[in-house]
């Protein structure tokens, strides 16, 4: 279980402050498999230490984002081990510095799911479909399925996917919460593009701190989380007087 990439399954574009992540097996829908995830993991590993990146894009090549766990893929010998280091890889996505948008389109099923609610929002277009079907093989999820889930929907909607197993639409998965913005089909670049102009608009100090807090938070108490907040603040970005300058010195009216 080395950490260097061992192909290009996992392909990184970085243009204008944003890293683009593309599954690249388009000729199995994106599933995931040990090649996949080793590369997607060294990427991650070298995002966490990269200034110049303040936004990452994660996408599927061809007409889906991932059909999830490639199941012809035989067993790990060590199958408990491997796991973890799976969830450690979904783990290295969330807690980037970095917000993280899963662009959704076609497929979106089980470990590409769980892929997905790794990521902070959700975009789709209208051709997007979300499932899991961990039941329909007598399995039981691995990847965060049971946790993830049902803080983005609720447990009654997480219950209904998980137990059903069947495939909800992009206007059902945008009714339910499960994605942030659902566009019509074709339109899914230019609302990535326009999410990426208003994130890295922002202090991108401001945007890794944010994540950090609500992240770190989830589950406390009110009062234990203000606390938090409190003896735990990162203080201001070095920018921010020249922002407030900058707020003072605009065109009267604008």
């Amino acid at each position: 279980m080395g950490e260097e990439p061992t192909s290009d399954l996992v392909l990184r574009n970085d243009a204008g402050g944003v890293a683009t992540l593309t599954l690249n097996r388009a000729e199995k829908r994106n599933a995931i498999n040990r090649e996949l995830f080793r590369t997607l993991r060294r990427h991650l590993l070298d995002l966490q230490e990269d200034r110049g990146i303040g936004l990452i894009v994660l996408r599927g090549a061809g007409e889906h984002f991932c059909a999830g766990h490639d199941l012809s893929e035989k067993p790990h010998a060590d199958a408990l081990g491997w796991l973890r280091r799976e969830v450690q890889t979904l783990e290295l996505l969330t807690k980037l510095r970095q917000p993280v948008i899963a662009a959704v389109q076609g497929i979106c099923f089980t470990g590409g799911l769980e892929l997905a609610l790794s990521a902070d929002f959700i975009l789709c277009d209208e051709t997007a479909r979300f499932a899991d079907t961990h039941g329909k093989w007598g399995l039981v999820p691995g990847w965060g399925m049971s946790q993830r889930l049902p803080r983005r929907v609720g447990a009654a909607k997480a219950l209904e996917m998980m137990i059903t197993c069947r495939p909800f639409d992009a206007a059902e998965a945008a009714a339910m919460g499960l994605v942030n913005q659902c566009v019509a089909a074709g339109g899914l670049e230019t609302a990535i593009g326009e999410y990426a102009e208003m994130i890295l608009a922002n202090s991108w100090h401001s945007n890794a701190e944010n994540k950090r807090l609500i992240y770190a938070t989830d589950g406390m108490r009110l009062s234990e989380g203000i606390d938090h907040e409190i003896m735990r603040n990162a203080g201001f970005d070095r920018d921010a007087a020249a922002r407030r300058q900058t707020f003072h010195d605009r065109p009267r009216g604008a």
